[in-house]
């Protein structure tokens, strides 16, 4: 057995998944002529304002004044057509790229009762993805390819020898040369031509009419030329018009993420990293690479990464081309054991750090790690491990004093000194004759660099009225209340 997924108006179809506001509008695509433009392929809006394949771009225009014309894109030709692809191998391994917006399945190695489920889950998949499709299911290529043609989008429509004769003749594809002479004899469908006796055929219309009767009988058969699935999981995009916002770059990758995801499951592989890439209007390029928490083959795990980072991005310029790559790997599949310290969800909590990021600025969120000075309140911020790392045999606390509870930030104070000592606090919150005072502890480094010089001393003290405090004197900047001893 063999099917057939058909995309009809495949060209435009390509354009319309990425631009679907156009999908109401009369539109047609333009290739070179010999007189200038003319007129490819249009939608069913555009026949019906009286415009046809082979029509001058203003003989066009002037029939239908709100048609839309496009060039055809290459780039979105290719990248519907690896989707198309991708749905297909998650039928069968036997697939083969018959035509634009045509491919070919041997269903050999798949159980009967499963041809028409998965089908019918292929097509719901494309729709989702942005090109809806028909399929035809038969016992020879040729004839899936009838019944997919003449199927209505969605659906599937078993294909035999008694569905071919009411097609037109022009469902076999004859010739320039042969067409005429059908329509001179008032044959105009595929079982008015069967009809004929093939020997008679063959000797009034030698081997190329023999052919098509063989095509109009549905009796042509051949191997299918397999095409392999993807080994590199790339995708490219270049605008039109150049991107200024993050939605429309949103909605294309998100079609990219789709089909990519689709080609990972069909490999068994599973994403370790996004590489982007951004063209800019100025000639520069962003180019950015997201390592993630584990490997992941959901479309909206990825689609997450990326939108959360891509909220962070400012560019100098308009997006002209977009280019992203995905690096694969081996699924990872490991049982949580009953202590581990690992995240239940990596990705989500990468998500919920790359948003927070967005909201506070790059660089003020992770986790906080000491700088390697004696500087107070000197750090840097990480990114958070995605396992917690055991601790080791015979770990214990490091035996300390009094907990201290700083402030943050420290809480300015005028400070009376009586023999160069703490005598007298005044802050917010803190006021009182100082009793006891321990100190000075100073501390000072990078001396020998300008602008980040710096000088501290500090005083632990006990007040009159209670309380244990620890006083730090800045040369340049006064008095603080660093904290209190609980």
């Amino acid at each position: 057995m063999f099917a057939v997924l058909c995309v009809p108006a495949f060209a435009l179809q390509a354009i319309l998944r990425v631009e679907p506001a156009l999908a109401g509008k009369p539109l047609a695509l333009l290739v070179p002529g010999r007189r200038g433009q003319v007129i490819e392929e249009c939608n069913e809006l555009a026949i019906a304002e009286g415009v046809s394949p082979g029509y001058s771009a203003p003989r066009a225009q002037a029939r239908c004044p709100g048609i839309i014309l496009r060039p055809r894109q290459p780039d979105l030709e290719s990248d519907a057509r690896d989707t198309l692809l991708a749905a297909a191998f998650g039928i069968t391994a036997y697939v083969e790229s018959t035509a634009p917006g045509i491919c070919t399945l041997g269903l050999e190695q798949l159980a009967a009762a499963r041809h028409l489920p998965a089908l019918q889950h292929t097509l719901a998949q494309l729709a989702g993805l942005g090109l809806p499709a028909s399929a035809g299911l038969a016992t020879t290529p040729l004839l899936a390819l009838y019944a997919a043609r003449h199927a209505p989008p969605g659906q599937v429509l078993p294909g035999d020898r008694a569905f071919l004769a009411p097609l037109p003749v022009a469902a076999a594809e004859p010739s320039p040369e042969l067409a005429p002479v059908l329509a001179s004899w008032g044959i105009h469908t595929l079982g008015q031509l069967t009809a004929l006796a093939k020997a008679d055929v063959a000797q009034r219309l030698g081997r190329e009419g023999l052919a098509l009767w063989e095509r109009a009988a549905g009796e042509t058969t051949r191997p299918l030329d397999v095409t392999c699935p993807a080994q590199e999981f790339t995708a490219r995009f270049d605008c039109e018009h150049e991107l200024e916002t993050l939605e429309p770059l949103l909605f294309i990758l998100r079609r990219s993420v789709d089909r990519l995801a689709l080609e990972l499951a069909n490999a068994h592989q599973a994403a370790l990293a996004i590489d982007l890439a951004l063209d800019l209007a100025d000639d520069a390029q962003y180019r950015q690479s997201l390592r993630l928490p584990e490997p992941v083959t959901s479309a909206d795990i990825l689609f997450r990464a990326l939108q959360a980072h891509l909220e962070t991005v400012r560019t100098t310029a308009g997006i002209t081309g977009v280019r992203l790559r995905l690096e694969a790997g081996r699924i990872t599949v490991r049982q949580q054991g009953l202590f581990d310290g690992g995240l239940r969800d990596p990705h989500g909590f990468a998500d919920t750090l790359a948003r927070v990021t967005a909201l506070v600025g790059a660089g003020r969120a992770g986790r906080p790690v000491p700088a390697d000075t004696h500087q107070p309140d000197v750090f840097s911020l990480v990114a958070p491990p995605p396992t917690l790392q055991p601790l080791s045999a015979g770990f214990s606390l490091p035996p300390c004093g009094l907990p201290l509870r700083r402030h943050r930030p420290p809480t300015p104070a005028r400070v009376a000194l009586a023999e160069a000592r703490p005598a007298y606090v005044s802050a917010a919150g803190v006021e009182g004759n100082v009793t006891t005072a321990i100190g000075p502890w100073l501390g000072s480094g990078h001396w020998w660099e300008a602008g980040r010089c710096w000088h501290q001393e500090e005083w632990d003290v006990e007040l009159a009225g209670g309380g244990l405090y620890r006083l730090a004197h800045l040369p340049r900047q006064g008095w603080f209340v660093e904290g209190e001893y609980d």
